[in-house]
């Protein structure tokens, strides 16, 4: 009987390493790569991969899916994209260490910040824990399509430590912030990846106050950070708005100096500033040289929000004709708004009034940062033409009535699509500009967070379509691009036995038709606790996927096997990387 349980023959191996595309098979045996090459034995089973790229399993780091991996063991749509280990537990939000009197506090503050709907966490979670280790063992019953790994959230320690004086904005005791820094340490001692937290105005609970963790006093954050470097283990991550980028590379400096560890932040550009991102890839690799460890997490494409009546924004929220209407399916919002005289009426009393429960950032009045996302393949990087200001300006139309008809196009299931950041200047050369840096790594899809307006978990795919295959110019190279959501993401958060295609390294594989690959639209669906609404995105072209060996997704279908597991803490890799040495 063969020792092998699989091979991958004939395809195009880009193993993860930044080395040229080889024509070779891929063996795998007990969950592992035991042979790139020239392969003699036969496997239990055989792929054949003739003209399609073979490449490891893309390793997201930052993602949100901390209360809906309490409940679903099929973490899409990420797992749709080629995905086979996400990271959560990001931006210093999530549900561990928690006291039961703080548990309504964290849902409050993951609502807020990360978008997912309260009624879906209050049904879903089932709060099995109180310590970061008791979460991990609740994670571990639930078998799952792709790994899990997460880090311990800076407002849960506060919570935990302060209670409510923490959401008044107090300033830490000593007494507290040692509890705090014990609380990092233990967490990260059970399994965490890391600890993380926010700076950023942006993130805000329901009730519309600034996360608890923002303006935390430098002497917490250090203690935090020193307490996890004493492991001798772990990663720091952290989102700020710069807004005195002397002051937080100072912070960040500090993080990694009284931790020894590596730090990454978000980075993209936006409006306001959009200069900005320039002079902090500058101080990252200032930082970089002076021997500290910083990296930038940035994004492939514009972030920003999907407007649609099925979607908490769109140009007609505030609108007090449609708001009659709203309660109905949206199917039935369309047929109405299709009728000449509704039409008439829902744009004759079109107002100004502004909805204080809109996302940060997000305005319904702005046409010339809207743009149809596209009915059948959506388009990321449109030109400033087609932003319906520029479409009304050409055609004599007014914008709002331009917006209708997307609105109520395909039975409403239509969209507008706003980037309110990496496109201040009506294109992605920004973000390709962050993307080549050599200080960051592709990260900022937020895979299960803003899931009524945002659906950013396909970047991986973005990078291989747009990037890789379609761009008109200034495309990226396949090994480059496989390499960073690949190998270079797994190294970021301490994950070294994956996202490389070598002898000793997890069979996390997807075999992929790179001329077939094609992002579907977004698509709501109502499918979380108590009938909450996401929306999710599918894609062409991903033939296999597999998770330590064994198949997970054909087709983009499910096989119904779960082999994913929790990850606890970082990974020691058991193969050589050419590029990079041994890992053992």
């Amino acid at each position: 009987m063969s020792s092998l349980d699989l091979v991958v023959r004939g395809g195009t191996v880009v193993d993860g390493t930044g080395a040229a595309p080889r024509v070779a098979d891929v063996a795998v045996a007990d969950g592992v790569v035991v042979e790139v090459g020239k392969v003699a034995g036969r496997g239990r089973r055989e792929i054949h991969a003739d003209g399609a790229i073979v490449a490891p399993g893309f390793v997201d780091a930052h993602t949100h899916y901390d209360g809906q991996a309490v409940w679903d063991d099929r973490l899409q749509p990420s797992s749709w994209h080629g995905v086979t280990t996400v990271v959560t537990g990001n931006c210093g939000v999530g549900f561990a260490p928690v006291l039961p009197q703080h548990r309504d506090l964290l849902i409050e503050l993951m609502e807020g910040v990360e978008d997912i709907p309260g009624t879906a966490l209050y049904e879903g979670i089932t709060w099995e824990w109180t310590s970061f280790d008791d979460y991990l063992s609740a994670l571990e019953r639930r078998p799952r399509d792709l790994d899990l790994a997460t880090q311990v959230p800076h407002a849960a320690l506060r919570f935990y430590a302060m209670g409510e004086r923490a959401a008044a904005f107090e300033q830490a005791s000593p007494d507290e912030i040692e509890l705090m820094a014990r609380l990092a340490r233990d967490a990260v001692l059970s399994g965490a990846l890391g600890f993380s937290t926010s700076r950023t105005l942006a993130h805000k609970t329901k009730a519309g106050a600034v996360t608890p963790v923002y303006g935390t006093a430098e002497q917490e954050l250090t203690a935090i950070a020193a307490a996890i470097g004493g492991t001798g283990r772990g990663v720091l991550q952290l989102i700020t708005d710069f807004p005195d980028v002397a002051e937080d590379m100072a912070l960040l400096r500090g993080m990694a100096s009284a931790s020894g560890r590596p730090v990454t932040v978000s980075l993209f550009q936006t409006r306001e500033r959009p200069e900005l991102y320039r002079q902090i890839l500058d101080e990252l690799s200032a930082a970089n040289a002076d021997g500290l460890r910083l990296t930038g997490q940035v994004a492939c494409r514009g972030i920003g929000a999907l407007m649609g009546l099925h979607c908490p924004v769109h140009p007609l929220v505030a609108n007090p004709v449609w708001l009659a209407m709203s309660h109905l399916p949206v199917p039935e919002q369309a047929r109405r708004m299709s009728d000449p005289l509704v039409r008439q009426e829902i744009l004759a009393a079109q107002t100004d009034a502004k909805r204080p429960d809109l996302i940060g950032g997000m305005r319904i009045d702005r046409f010339e940062w809207m743009f149809p996302l596209g009915e059948l393949t959506p388009d990321y990087e449109p030109k400033a033409s087609e932003s319906l200001a520029a479409q009304a300006a050409a055609t004599g139309r007014d914008p709002l009535d331009l917006a209708y008809d997307i609105l109520i196009s395909d039975d409403g299931q239509g969209f507008i699509h706003q980037p309110f950041a990496n496109y201040a200047y009506g294109s992605l050369d920004a973000a390709r500009e962050m993307m080549v840096h050599p200080n960051t790594v592709p990260g900022l899809g937020d895979g299960g967070a803003h899931v009524a307006s945002i659906c950013d978990s396909s970047f991986p795919t973005t990078l291989l379509q747009h990037w890789v295959r379609d761009r008109d110019h200034d495309r990226l190279d396949l090994a480059y691009v496989v390499q960073q959501q690949a190998r270079d993401t797994a190294r970021s958060v301490g994950l070294l036995d994956r996202g490389v295609l070598l002898p000793g390294y997890r069979a996390d594989i997807n075999v992929i038709d790179l001329d077939g690959l094609r992002l579907h639209c977004p698509r709501m669906a109502y499918d979380l606790p108590a009938g909450g609404k996401r929306l999710l995105q599918r894609a062409d072209g991903y033939l296999h996927t597999f998770v330590a060996g064994v198949q997970t997704y054909q087709d983009g279908e499910s096989t119904g096997a779960l082999p994913g597991r929790v990850v606890r803490g970082p990974q020691a890799a058991r193969g050589t990387d050419r590029s990079g040495g041994s890992h053992g």
